[in-house]
């Protein structure tokens, strides 16, 4: 039986193509399952830490002394003399600065006569009068007596000679109406003596003395106010005017500090207001001194929120201690409210933390796979979370995937720093 050859004289074997392609096959097999495995995630893991924890009220605050003296003008006037100058320490009484009062002098010496005018009317009220008044008033009086006695005598008479048929019933009667007449002028200062001044003019004196009074009072008052000597031991921090300057009433002279203890008010946010609570720990601090804390604890707490700005905040006060003297009235300073602290406990990375609709978990890195872990969360901060159940100390937690890959149950990871 002849031979099939191909064109180069060597047999075509049907059999050899079959075979070189199942050695295709099965190699091509072989090597598919490398490219269908998965990956590990490549993740960025923390382990769980034994320390301390803090929750954090964070706000700013302004600073101003404890012990604090504003003194202002009392009357539009000039400054007069000025013994200090601004950062000047000064003792309990020492003379401040002085304020032209020659008006204020003039007003209470117009004050003080008034008074005593005044306390006269008032002598006049409770004696019925001056005394030529009363002497006048009793003169009167007597001679109205006289009249009237001298009316009642000849009225007698005329009533004895009309019974005898000596006088007429109109002569009677005339002396009847000169008696009536003499009765009512006597009457009349009788009752003048008596009462010598109306209700409303005794008011009107009354109230005249008390104007005077109120007018000298105040008058006093502005000459006290004139002369400014410092109510304690303390720093002249604020000193807006010059000698011989003119002020307006109520215009600002200076103020007086002891700047050894200082208050901080701070402006809590509302939401937070829920979390403080008296003796609260506060750390305040100043950018003006970078790296100074200045301790301190809450010691009143928002009673009511106020509008600032565009906030709706309660202020909170705490004093600080100053004793060097470099936290200055009037600063914007930072706060650090310690709201709770707890030590010794398992806190984690906050990142590494997540929540569904039952309660928070996390996955635990175990055998190379993703766990996960359902866990209890007691305090937490912005960075850390304090873990009450759950989990071990040290143990290790993964953050994220170092691509777009998301975290899944099971999942076999590499950690990677």
């Amino acid at each position: 039986m002849p031979t099939n050859n191909n064109s180069n004289g060597h047999p075509a074997s049907r059999k050899g193509r079959t075979w070189l392609t199942l050695g295709v096959i099965v190699a091509v097999l072989a090597v598919v399952p490398l490219f269908t495995r998965q990956a590990p995630t490549k993740i960025r893991t923390t382990t769980v830490e034994r320390g301390s924890i803090r929750s954090l009220i964070s706000t700013n605050g302004k600073v101003e002394p404890i012990q604090n003296f504003e003194a202002h003008a009392p009357i539009a006037t000039t400054v007069k003399r000025l013994f200090v100058k601004e950062g000047d320490h000064v003792r309990k009484g020492q003379l401040l600065l002085q304020l032209d009062d020659a008006d204020l002098r003039s007003q209470a010496a117009r004050a003080q006569a008034q008074i005593k005018a005044a306390q006269a009317d008032q002598s006049d009220l409770s004696t019925g009068g001056t005394r030529e008044e009363i002497l006048t008033l009793d003169t009167q009086l007597i001679k109205a007596r006289s009249v009237r006695d001298a009316a009642q005598r000849n009225l007698d008479a005329m009533r004895r000679l009309q019974q005898q048929g000596a006088a007429s019933e109109g002569e009677v009667r005339q002396a009847e109406e000169s008696l009536q007449r003499a009765q009512a002028d006597a009457t009349l200062l009788e009752q003048k003596k008596k009462d010598r001044y109306s209700q409303p003019e005794v008011a009107k004196v009354q109230a005249q003395g008390g104007e005077a009074q109120a007018a000298y009072e105040a008058a006093e008052d502005a000459l006290g106010k004139s002369s400014i000597r410092a109510p304690f031991d303390g720093i002249v921090y604020t000193l807006p005017v010059k000698q011989g300057a003119y002020v307006q009433t109520g215009d600002l002279l200076l103020q007086v500090g002891d700047l050894s203890k200082m208050l901080v008010r701070s402006f809590v946010d509302e939401p937070d207001i829920g979390r403080l609570a008296a003796g609260q720990k506060i750390e305040v601090t100043w950018d003006a001194l970078p790296g100074r804390i200045w301790n301190g604890a809450v010691s009143t707490i928002p009673s009511t929120v106020k509008l600032r700005g565009a906030r709706n905040v309660g202020e909170v006060t705490c004093s600080v201690d100053n004793h060097d003297l470099h936290l200055l009235p009037n600063v914007n300073v930072s706060v650090t409210i310690i709201a709770a602290e707890h030590s010794d406990v398992l806190t984690l990375s906050r990142e590494a933390l997540r929540n569904d609709d039952t309660k928070p978990y996390v996955y635990r890195v175990e055998d190379g796979k993703l766990v996960r872990r359902d866990v209890e969360v007691s305090l937490q901060n912005l960075t850390r979370v304090e873990i009450a159940g759950g989990l071990p100390e040290h143990a290790q937690v993964a953050l994220s995937s170092t691509d777009t890959k998301p975290l899944l149950d099971g999942a076999r990871v590499k950690v990677v720093p």
